[in-house]
């Protein structure tokens, strides 16, 4: 039983190492400059597998791990790169940005698919066969895009939320300060009234910023 939970628990540090993983390389995905953007990528998942192979106690070389990387995504990140060129500055950059994103972290998170399985069936990297496991990194692959789409909308309707948010305060702020600075033109404050409810009023919006 105590083996079983081990094991549970590893499995969930491992997407969660790939999940992270996978959202940083969204972020990379969005950086203007196609090389700057392979480079990023790449280092980000050679961290994610060097943190999966200490996960199940696998020893890591960096140069195994490039290798790898390369063998499996190499010519998919290449022709990526290739793409984002091709896409008009400034209109054109923001869209490839996009889709650049969502490409890279669904790259990640079949890299990271296939060696959670990998090791957990007590491979190594020695006995890694790219070629058997590319089919496996392609499936896993077509469900990353799925899962990245999800997470970037997930973070614009978030981001749009936020935005809502603070402009329905700033509205509110000033329908209150209009209000009170209504109530002394109208000479029912006083100017030291109205010093102190405009205080009381900037007071309360500094605090739910």
């Amino acid at each position: 039983m105590e083996d079983n939970n081990k094991l549970n628990e590893r499995e969930r540090n491992a997407d969660k190492v790939i999940q992270n993983h996978m959202i940083w390389s969204m972020g990379a995905g969005f950086i203007p400059v196609p090389i700057a953007d392979f480079f990023a990528v790449s280092a980000i998942q050679l961290d994610m597998i060097r943190q999966l192979a200490k996960l199940y106690d696998i020893d890591f070389k960096e140069t195994e791990g490039k290798a790898v990387i390369t063998s499996l995504t190499g010519s998919g990140l290449a022709r990526l790169g290739a793409r984002a060129v091709k896409f008009i500055p400034g209109v054109g950059s923001v869209i490839g940005g996009v889709t650049m994103a969502v490409l890279s972290g669904a790259s990640s998170y079949a890299l990271g698919e296939v060696f959670k399985k990998h090791f957990e069936t007590g491979g190594t990297f020695l006995d890694f066969d790219p070629a058997r496991l590319k089919k496996y990194y392609n499936e896993k692959f077509e469900k990353g895009k799925e899962y990245a789409q999800k997470i970037r909308k997930e973070q614009e309707e978030h981001s749009s939320t936020v935005k809502k948010s603070a402009r329905h305060e700033s509205f509110d702020l000033v329908d209150q300060l209009e209000k009170i600075a209504k109530l002394k033109e109208d000479g029912i404050l006083s100017d030291e009234e109205f010093e102190i409810m405009k205080k009381k009023v900037l007071d309360a919006a500094r605090k739910n910023s």
